[in-house]
């Protein structure tokens, strides 16, 4: 199998791999129903939402940074709404890891007086039992929408760095488990710069992709205002939606049967290697986006029907994947354009070989 059919949303969503034919068909088919719900959800934002769903089957983090209104918060809660409808419907009880009940979606708003255990939780002392008992924080969700991350204190930013980077947080020496679907979308506003702290590094790191939201044109936003009085989330509330079991299956199957062939592994490292040795970068990307990078591409792959990585894939996620780990020498101000100079030679190495399944 070369292509794999775009096939309509199931009529229902508790619908899962064991359910339907091959893992990657079902992998698909979730795909597709998330796509339907969110697109119905977020008008005029169908390349942002491809984006997401890219990050999310790859098991990723997402960087927005936007305008305020703009949609993020939408977008998140139809997300989890999407997990929470397909729980719904499949008759699942939340999941508890522990004595810990996961959500399916939480909103935080950093701030500059944001502690650690406001997001993480905290131990908090019974007197009955003699004992502390662990409260967990808004943190412990399948999908977590950390608003203007920037905000709030380096501490507080640690914290988040080991959930994103081990999906898990601890408090007081003992370690407590996030769920594997765990996903966050974090935002930062480009124009409000006061009273805010740029993320480090090691953090833009541990974000799949930044995507830098703009406008939506004339016609989206006609097209939003026609949809008053009636709120769009609750439009594409009627839609099927997925389970986590589902999701956690595709980032499976993806990872296993979406061919990812020799050349395109040897594209990214020739891509990375030319990006550092290029005059107008400082700092280069690191190896841990060459391994974020390939499922990423896989579950570019499977969003467009196919059952190999192939070079359009890597030309449409590698502006998003490098230039936010990049550092630009003095005066180089478009990082985008320096990884597409430096992608070019190994698309053109690409475009010359087969990269199908054999």
């Amino acid at each position: 199998m070369t292509t794999l059919d775009p096939a309509p949303a199931p009529p229902s969503a508790s619908a899962g791999p064991a359910a339907g034919g091959a893992p990657l068909d079902d992998a698909h088919a979730v795909a597709m129903r998330l796509k339907q719900r969110l697109r119905t959800a977020v008008l005029g934002r169908d390349d942002v939402i491809d984006l997401v769903l890219v990050a999310l089957v790859a098991d990723g983090h997402v960087l927005l940074e936007d305008y305020p209104g703009s949609g993020k918060t939408t977008l998140a809660r139809a997300l989890g709404d999407a997990i929470a409808a397909g729980a719904a419907a499949a008759g699942e009880p939340p999941l508890e890891l522990g004595a810990v009940t996961i959500a399916p979606f939480r909103r935080i708003q950093f701030t500059p007086d944001l502690l650690p255990s406001d997001i993480t939780g905290t131990n908090v002392f019974d007197p009955d039992a003699g004992g502390f008992d662990f409260r967990p924080g808004p943190i412990f969700a399948h999908v977590v929408l950390a608003d203007e991350i920037n905000r709030t204190s380096p501490k507080v930013q640690a914290a988040m760095l080991e959930a994103m980077a081990e999906k898990q947080v601890t408090i007081d020496d003992r370690s407590h488990a996030l769920d594997e679907l765990f996903f966050v979308i974090a935002t930062q506003n480009p124009l409000d710069l006061a009273g805010t702290y740029p993320l480090p590094t090691p953090q833009l790191d541990r974000f799949l992709f930044k995507i830098e939201m703009v406008h939506i044109d004339r016609d989206a936003e006609l097209a939003v205002l026609g949809e008053y009085p009636t709120p769009t989330l609750e439009k594409a509330s009627s839609l099927p939606g997925v389970t986590r079991a589902e999701v956690v299956a595709a980032r499976h199957a993806v990872r296993e049967r979406i061919h990812l062939a020799q050349p395109v592994k040897e594209a990214l490292v020739d891509t990375a290697r030319t990006l550092r040795e290029d005059p107008r970068v400082l700092q280069g990307a690191s190896t841990r986006s060459l391994v974020l990078a390939m499922p990423a591409l896989q579950a570019r792959a499977l969003i467009h029907g196919r059952d190999y990585v192939a070079p359009e894939d890597l030309e449409a996620l590698a502006p998003r994947i490098f230039p936010h780990r990049l550092e630009l020498a003095p005066g180089v101000e478009d990082a985008r354009e320096v990884v597409r100079e430096c992608t070019a030679p190994a698309l053109e190495r690409l475009a010359k070989v087969s990269l199908q399944r054999p």
